[in-house]
């Protein structure tokens, strides 16, 4: 008996030894953190072209409200053609802005009028060129003695066959958008979904404003989709977010997109609704931006339609 017991301890004993006699120390060379400059542009059919420059931040970085007015970029020069004609685009600045436009930008920088006006926050716009179907238009960024270039399509735009608003759930009073679309025959086409109530300043993007045609190509359907503004009030009945009620009036912009540029919004969504998932698959955002930098120059070609909810 005490011939086993001893057995089986040697035989533990060289286990463990041999296990640590294994073990070796891994070292990990993890990748550095590089400074990028992030490139968001959009031009569209009747606009002018917007460009905003801000550069990366460390994962490590503070996320206050210092650190979200240090990203902006300033002092660059952006230039856009459309083969025929060049335009360099005017800097300016939200803490001198065109009267009138105070509005406007606070919504599209997502700041109050009062805190965006005391700030120094800055876009490239043009003056000398607007969007028009069927141009490609290319953009060059230069900053820093560095140079970047994108290029990107406005497309003929697909229309919406009809829109209509129908109750949903045991509601009488509140409802989703529909929409009749006839996509075309051509694969890939690629389209942006955004929405306004009838005299807001700016249209506001769904919960899942990009979609492609991968699985309707050619096919004419309805689909739905939700009120984005209704989770803007904090003090509105959480039952009635996401629905429309009888009597609304939205503006809905239906924007036909390019491929490449679609895959960057898809990926960057996906990144946007998945992230601190710890079982999330790793994404990495595509750009159609050249030399170095990240982000995205989008062409939109837009079909505007009227929904009157009753």
């Amino acid at each position: 008996m005490e011939f086993r017991i001893l057995t089986k301890l040697i035989i533990c004993i060289t286990i463990l030894l041999g296990v640590t006699a294994c073990t070796k120390e891994v070292h990990i060379d993890i990748p550095g953190y590089k400074d990028q400059l992030v490139i968001d542009g959009s031009i569209e059919t009747g606009q002018p072209a917007i460009v905003l420059l801000s550069k990366t931040n460390n994962v490590y970085s503070p996320t206050n409200f210092q650190a979200y007015l240090d990203g902006f970029v300033s002092g660059a020069t952006v230039i856009i053609s459309n083969g025929s004609q060049s335009d360099t685009l005017t800097e300016i600045c939200s803490d001198n802005l065109p009267p009138g436009t105070e509005e406007i930008a606070a919504a599209f920088f997502g700041l109050p009028v009062d805190v965006l006006v005391n700030v120094h926050l800055c876009a490239y716009i043009s003056f000398g060129m607007i969007g028009e179907v069927g141009k490609t238009y290319t953009l060059r960024v230069i900053h820093n003695g560095s140079e970047y270039t994108a290029a990107t399509n406005i497309y003929n735009p697909t229309p919406l066959d009809s829109l209509y608003w129908k109750p949903e759930g045991s509601f009488t009073d509140r409802g989703f958008s529909w929409v009749k679309l006839s996509d075309p025959t051509e694969s890939g086409d690629s389209y942006a979904w955004q929405v306004k109530l009838a005299g807001m300043p700016n249209f506001k993007r769904t919960f899942n404003p990009f979609f492609n045609d991968k699985f309707f190509n050619g096919q004419t359907f309805d689909f739905a989709y939700e009120n984005p503004m209704s989770f803007d009030d904090p003090n509105g009945d959480p039952a009635y977010r996401g629905y429309y009620k009888l009597g609304d009036t939205v503006i809905v912009k239906f924007s036909k997109i390019g491929k490449l540029e679609y895959n960057f919004f898809e990926k960057k969504y996906n990144q946007m609704y998945s992230g601190g998932n710890p079982f999330a698959t790793p994404t990495n955002v595509p750009t159609n931006i050249n030399g170095g930098a990240l982000g995205i120059w989008v062409g939109y070609s837009p079909w505007f339609d009227t929904l009157v909810c009753q």
